[in-house]
C-alpha cells in the first residue's frame, strides 16, 4: 500500500512535467474510457489528496475536466521525453497514455481510474479524513475521526483513509513501533492519542519532495526502517525477533516487536 507521500510525489513530477502543456494525444486502456479523447486539452495542475491523485484539464472553450487515478499496491506514473522508449512495466499493464509535444505520460497499473467535472471531483474524495501532507490537515479532527470508534484496534484504524488520509503499511508499522503500541490495542486504549498522530504527520512530511523513504535516519539498504519489512529479523533495540501479520491479505500487512511492543505494555 503506497503511502501518502509517494502519491504527494507522483503528483509533483507530474506537474512538473507537464503542467501549461496541451494534450495531443491520449490513450485509455480501460473499457469506461476506451474512446475518450483528450487532445487539445491543457494540464493545469497535478494534486494528490490523500492516495488519490488528482489531474486537472482545461479545454480551449473552457471546460475543466479532472483525471482521477489510485496507485493501491501496484500502480506508477512515469514520465518520459517525447520518442524516448517507455520503461516501467509490461505493455499490458499500461492503463493510461497522455502525450504532449515535449513529454508523455504513461500511468502503469492505475486503478479506480475515472474522467469527471472538476466541479465534482469532490464527490471522489470526500469521504476522506483530513490530509497529512495536504492544506485540510487537522490534528483535532483526525484525533476525533479515530477516537469515535473506541474498539476498533489502532493498527486498522489508522489506514483507514476515512480517518486521516496518507498513512499506509509502513508508516503505520514504524509509528506504532516508535510510540510502543501493541497494533491490536484498542483505539481508546491508546495513551497518547495525539502523540501518535503527531509523530505520523512529521514522519511523513519529512518525506515530501524525497522518494527514498527511512525513518531510522539512515539510507544505508536494510537499515531504513525499525520493523517493516523485518519479520525474523531482530529488533534494532530489544533484538528480539520482529514479527508480521498479513491475514493473507498483503494490503494490511503489519510489522512489530513483540517485546517492544508487548500487548500488556
Amino acid at each position: 500500500m503506497p503511502e501518502g507521500d509517494t502519491v504527494f510525489n507522483h503528483a509533483r513530477a507530474l506537474h512538473d512535467a507537464l503542467a501549461g502543456l496541451a494534450i495531443v494525444r491520449s490513450d485509455f486502456r480501460v473499457p469506461e474510457l476506451a474512446t475518450t479523447d483528450l487532445a487539445g486539452w491543457t494540464v493545469v495542475e497535478s494534486a494528490a489528496r490523500g492516495k488519490h491523485l488528482l489531474l486537472r484539464l482545461a479545454d480551449p472553450a473552457g471546460a475543466t475536466a479532472t483525471l482521477h487515478s489510485h496507485l493501491r499496491m501496484d500502480g506508477s506514473w512515469r514520465t518520459f521525453r517525447r520518442g524516448v522508449r517507455w520503461h516501467g512495466g509490461p505493455a499490458h499493464t499500461i492503463r493510461i497514455v497522455l502525450e504532449t509535444d515535449k513529454v508523455t505520460a504513461v500511468g502503469y497499473h492505475l486503478h479506480d481510474i475515472a474522467l469527471v467535472p472538476t466541479d465534482d471531483e469532490h464527490t471522489l474524495v470526500d469521504h476522506l479524513g483530513p490530509d497529512l501532507l495536504g492544506p485540510d490537515w487537522d490534528a483535532a479532527r483526525a484525533i476525533a475521526n479515530l477516537s469515535a470508534a473506541p474498539e476498533r484496534a489502532i493498527a486498522d484504524a489508522l489506514l483507514d483513509q476515512r480517518n486521516l488520509a496518507g498513512i499506509g503499511n509502513m508508516y503505520k508499522s514504524e509509528v506504532l513501533f516508535l510510540r510502543g503500541v501493541w497494533p491490536w490495542r484498542p483505539v481508546g486504549d491508546v495513551a497518547d492519542l495525539a502523540g501518535l498522530v503527531s509523530l505520523a504527520r512529521r514522519m511523513i512530511m519529512a518525506h515530501r519532495g524525497r522518494w527514498t523513504q527511512s525513518t531510522t535516519g539512515s539510507l544505508r539498504r536494510g537499515e531504513e526502517f525499525y520493523v517493516y519489512g523485518r519479520a525474523r529479523r531482530p529488533c534494532r533495540r530489544c533484538r528480539t525477533p520482529i514479527r508480521r501479520a498479513d491475514d493473507g491479505d498483503y494490503d494490511r500487512v503489519t510489522f512489530w516487536c513483540p517485546s517492544c511492543q508487548s500487548d500488556s505494555r
